[in-house]
């Protein structure tokens, strides 16, 4: 409930005030004064104001100690000091207590009126300003939906729509967000039938003019930042969407400058291609030709168990040396405090530490298959809320803040997003195929409806290793997972409303890379 548009003024000098009343109740303030301390009290027992305007020096109780009565009445009431003190502990003492705003007299009237009004009205106003700008802002990016996009066009509309979400979120605006997320499945449709026209090209043309990829992250990103710095630390946020990485910002720019660039993921957007990719700086399809001992098709093998190897290799080709690398997966709680014991040590030395945290990935795949889990991270919102929460207390954080501390440069990245998934879409094979939603391989492939998924008959035009004969990759669009017609009503039921990965959408393709420099090192 919005507070009422009403003042308490306590202050033993009342009688000075009438201008300043008067000048409020013009503005449609409702204002009571008093100049004892306890009277308040009981005015505030017996009505609810909107704020109170509280003079620190004040006969019997100072007004810091009567505004913790006053919280005691009202935890969330908004009070302002008004006071002739000018002595900075007073001040460190006002903000220490949590007071909502301080102001020296003599104060003018609008002085009172503008910190009254952003006390009282300021969510409203920030809500109708946000709104407005939607508005606008949403007829401009449909209108530039319509027009033919290049990759920069692409990555930049993505990044803005995600800051939308972010904010009108916050902003507990369901109508624009509903807006938004129109805008969000007509485009996924758009951005599918892209890829399809230009990946291959990106990877075969020679073209110049493409986006980074997965596997220029090291040549493009990381060697400028090591050849600069020579000691760097590598994070890997495994499935960290764009929305997210919006959510855990502000908390990181408090301790560095961040540069946010953005890459696009290779397909399929999976940790088995996209982060081997990252470390190799080579496609699937390369790496199976050049390391064919570290590159398994079984679906049961881990294939990113050689990743130290894989970017220890690379930092080789891309520097002509050999630069020490220390690499780290944080699985567990466990393997954080572990992580943290060492750290120091690691970017006290010269080279390259590469830390991947997995926790967003598992939280998305573990919500699935936990029904405590999906009530906490239900909807995209609340996986956003729920990744800040972590990342507050998270071993990451505390990783990025010892990098602060000893004045390490970070670039810190994820291998693919994610995409909340909805729709069933069925697909049909002649023999068993790969157990993943999002994407495919199998004999024979075909999904029933044609626009829902990606068909990819020639493998290695995709960069991915040649399999047996006849067989395909599908890769999910829009917001679809895949469904045996056999199991329909068993992956409808267990999966719908799943986050998955994997398939084509922009949310799972378009991905923030960021260098933090620290402020202080």
């Amino acid at each position: 409930m919005p507070r009422p548009k009403s003042i308490l003024w306590v202050d033993d000098e009342v009688e000075s005030l009438t201008s300043h009343v008067l000048f409020l109740e013009e503005q449609g303030f409702a204002v009571e004064t008093t100049p004892h301390g306890d009277d308040a009290l009981v005015l505030l027992q017996r009505q609810p104001y909107g704020v109170v305007l509280l003079d620190e020096q004040m006969p019997g109780r100072r007004g810091l100690e009567l505004f913790q009565a006053i919280r005691a009445i009202d935890h969330g009431m908004p009070v302002v000091m008004v006071t002739k003190s000018e002595e900075t502990e007073t001040l460190k003492d006002a903000i220490g207590a949590d007071i909502s705003d301080y102001l020296i007299k003599p104060v003018n009237p609008r002085q009172i009126l503008s910190v009254v009004t952003r006390l009282l009205d300021g969510d409203r106003i920030r809500q109708q300003r946000l709104s407005r700008d939607f508005a606008t802002r949403f007829r401009e990016l449909e209108a530039r939906r319509a027009g033919p996009l290049a990759w920069r066009e692409w990555v930049e509309l993505v990044a803005e729509l995600a800051e939308w979400e972010v904010r009108l979120g916050q902003a507990d605006e369901p109508g624009l967000q509903d807006a938004l997320r129109t805008l969000q499945e007509s485009l996924r449709q758009d951005f599918a039938r892209y890829l399809q026209r230009n990946y291959a090209r990106w990877l075969h043309d020679g073209d110049s003019d493409r986006p980074p990829l997965s596997v220029d992250i090291g040549a493009e990103f990381l060697r400028p930042v090591l050849d600069m710095h020579r000691r760097v630390l590598l994070v890997v946020v495994d499935c960290l969407r764009l929305d997210q990485w919006a959510m855990i910002r502000p908390l990181i720019s408090a301790r560095f400058d961040i540069e946010t660039a953005h890459y696009f993921s290779i397909l399929p957007t999976a940790t088995p291609f996209a982060r081997n990719a990252i470390f190799s700086g080579l496609f699937p399809a390369e790496i199976k030709a050049r390391y064919p001992q570290w590159w398994i098709d079984s679906e049961e093998a881990s294939l990113n168990a050689h990743e130290a190897e894989f970017l220890t290799e690379q930092l080789r080709d891309l520097t002509g040396r050999a630069v020490p690398v220390h690499y780290e997966k944080v699985f567990t709680a466990a393997d954080g405090d572990s992580l943290l014991k060492r750290l120091p040590a690691h970017l006290a030395q010269d080279g390259v530490t590469a830390l991947v945290f997995s926790f967003i990935d598992q939280l998305t795949h573990g919500r699935t298959e936990n029904s405590t889990l999906f009530e906490v991270a239900r909807d995209t919102p609340a996986l956003r809320n729920l990744t800040r929460t972590w990342f507050e207390r998270s071993p990451l954080w505390d990783a990025l803040r010892e990098a602060e501390r000893r004045g390490v440069p970070v670039l810190l990245t994820t291998d693919h997003g994610s995409i909340h998934c909805h729709t069933p879409a069925t697909v049909y094979a002649k023999r068993d195929t790969t157990s993943n939603l999002r994407y495919k391989f199998g004999d024979d492939l075909r999904a029933q409806e044609a626009d829902a998924a990606l068909v990819v008959d020639d493998l290695p035009s995709f960069g991915l290793p040649a399999r047996s004969p006849g067989t395909r990759l599908l890769l999910a669009t829009g917001d679809r997972f895949f469904v045996y017609p056999t199991k329909l009503r068993e992956y409808q039921a267990r999966y719908r409303g799943a986050f998955l990965h994997g398939g084509v959408s922009p949310e799972e393709v378009i991905l923030p890379i960021a260098l933090l420099t620290p402020r202080h090192g």
